[in-house]
């Protein structure tokens, strides 16, 4: 694709101008070579990513940010293919826990500078990252986590700490299947009592989205303010970051907003309406551009500091508690980017390659794939923002790729294994090969199921006759009926990440389970139905508990380190029901 199809800008200070790409001024030089341009196109192409847009910014010797950035690609579906610019906005995912990491780490500056508008609890005597998140919250939520043998108001309880939640050290694993639309930040917070830990506070790390929402409720408690406006009177708008938002409407409304495609270029709805984001935005509601978020880089590479106004957004403690890593979240080398071990701060990983290192977080969400880094001692930021699922690969190939360009490094030969999908995770537990027949016929299976913390599953079977199974069965219909249809299960599930899930026997009375989002009159120009799942995000296997001819529930695993750790503790004899991520008994 010719590289004059990239729109570029080169900001000092805080004046831009769009150019179309061209040889770099003598007085204000390219930090994008036409190597580097033309690299990220390939990865575009070769990744099947409808747009890519892409911010560097380093802080010249007057401290003042030199950016640039480069799109190329899809905006909208019915543009013309190449209407993606730098000012595109794009829903930002996990890189927002950056944002709720700091607004936490300003809030406390507040009450420490007795700037606060609203009390502390009296048995709390400073807001600090170690104040114990109990103390902060009212007695009312009922907030307490479980220690691994299930025990409630123990050791956790008591003792995980701010940092400790913000960390993902809390014990609790992601169950990100037990939270849905109409939920708010209090109904999450109340519910982390019946969720099944499966680690003792700072034993392991292990990621979960929901207490970077425990985190916005509390910003909004002690603000006196909702966390959107804590935002975006606090950091977006002193930092000018104007098309910056949670709102959903308000990003459509600006004529920004990115269209967004899943794994299999099939085009989707942005994923976080303006009712879900209320409770979601600290763990990933942010949406943004790459035009506003060198703005946000360049503040961490002046710790704190604007660069532009000079006015401090947030205090260089703030930057060392977020920033420093405390915490394991990969023990060894990754391939095939030659990165060293993960640290985690709070909302920042923390990693090197040779002499560069990086200061990162990456985002995926249905239909976005990004990343958000910057690297201290070599003085450059960079984001990497697409606009389809599962790119996260080549999403890091490109930042390492530009990281290397602009610090003038060789660069390392890099393949994108573009035949085969790339997992966001490797918690989807592998699964069940047994050939056994079922102990029961498929429709004694079917039912009502549930579990404390998710919501209820009612199971219908092929020849299910209810006008809630009929529905349910349409719409799987309507992604087309395979052979092994009649064996499996099938509900509608109340999820933020799905819509449905479906059990495929496995064998015996074991099932594979995979939440999925049905689509079935399509979604955009194409109308033909579909339905997809995040790999290695979307489920796991399934095991149902029959005796004596009747069936009493079934075991769900999401997280197969967390069952083996649980495993671990329990010993081997210990029952599927006793070690799995959730436990569905059946009510009816």
């Amino acid at each position: 694709m010719a590289l004059t199809l990239f729109l570029l800008a080169v900001v000092a200070g805080a004046a831009a101008t769009q150019v179309p790409l061209q040889p770099p001024s003598p007085h204000r030089p390219s930090l994008f070579s036409s190597d580097l341009l033309s690299f990220i196109e390939e990865i575009r192409q070769n990744a099947s990513i409808p747009g890519v847009s892409v911010g560097v910014v380093r802080l010249g010797e007057d401290k003042q940010p030199v950016h640039q950035l480069a799109a190329s690609g899809r905006k909208l579906e019915e543009g013309n293919g190449y209407d993606l610019t730098p000012e595109t906005l794009f829903g930002m995912a996990s890189c927002s826990k950056a944002f709720l990491a700091t607004s936490v780490g300003i809030l406390m500056d507040d009450f420490a500078r007795g700037k606060n508008s609203t009390t502390l609890p009296p048995s709390v005597s400073a807001f600090t990252w170690d104040t114990k998140v109990r103390d902060l919250l009212p007695e009312e939520l009922g907030w307490s986590l479980q220690e691994p043998d299930g025990t409630l108001d123990g050791w956790t309880t008591r003792k995980a700490s701010i940092r400790d939640v913000l960390g993902h050290v809390s014990g609790l694993p992601r169950h990100d299947f037990a939270y849905g639309p109409g939920d708010t930040a209090a109904d999450i917070v109340r519910r982390m009592r019946v969720l099944r830990s499966a680690y003792e506070l700072r034993e392991k790390w292990s990621y979960n989205n929901q207490m970077y929402m425990l985190g916005a409720h509390l910003v909004a408690q002690y603000s006196g303010m909702s966390y959107a406006d804590f935002l975006s009177t606090r950091i977006f708008g002193r930092l000018h970051m104007n098309d910056t938002t949670i709102w959903l409407s308000v990003a459509q409304r600006s004529g920004k907003l990115a269209h967004s495609w899943n794994k299999d270029g099939r085009r989707i709805p942005f994923w976080f309406n303006d009712g879900s984001v209320i409770f979601g935005a600290g763990a990933g509601g942010v949406i943004s551009s790459a035009e506003d978020m060198v703005k946000w880089l360049a503040v961490w590479l002046n710790k704190g500091v604007d660069p532009v106004s000079n006015q401090m957004l947030f205090p260089e403690s703030v930057y060392e508690a977020t920033t420093t890593a405390r915490w394991v979240a990969k023990g060894q080398p990754s391939a095939p980017l030659g990165a060293s071990i993960l640290g985690y701060g709070m909302g920042w990983e923390r990693w090197s390659y040779g002499s560069v290192d990086v200061v990162e977080h990456g985002g995926g969400i249905p239909g976005f794939s990004l990343l958000t880094a910057f690297s201290p001692d070599n003085n450059i930021g960079v984001t990497v923002l697409c606009n389809a699922d599962e790119k996260a690969l080549a999403a890091r190939m490109i930042l390492k790729r530009t990281f290397d360009d602009v610090l003038g490094l060789p660069p390392t030969k890099l393949i994108y294994p573009s035949d085969k999908p790339v997992a966001l995770s490797d918690s989807y537990a592998a699964k069940n090969t047994s050939t056994a027949p079922p102990s029961l016929s498929i429709a004694r299976y079917a039912g009502l199921y549930t579990s404390p913390g998710y919501a209820p599953i009612a199971l219908c079977h092929a020849e299910s006759t209810s006008t809630y199974c009929k529905d349910v069965l349409s719409a799987f219909f309507s992604l087309g009926k395979p052979p092994s249809f009649a064996s499996g299960l099938y509900a509608a599930f109340r999820s933020v990440w799905a819509t449905h899930v479906r059990m495929e026997h496995a064998g015996g009375d074991a099932f594979d389970a995979t939440f999925t989002a049905i689509f079935p009159t399509g979604y955009g120009r194409n109308t033909s139905a579909f339905g997809f799942s995040e790999t290695g995000e979307s489920g796991g296997p399934v095991e149902f508990d029959v005796r004596g001819g009747e069936v009493f529930g079934f075991s769900l695993v999401t997280d197969q380190a967390a069952v083996d750790a649980r495993r671990r503790r329990f010993g081997e004899g210990a029952s599927a029901r006793e070690v799995a991520d959730a436990w569905f008994e059946k009510v009816g």
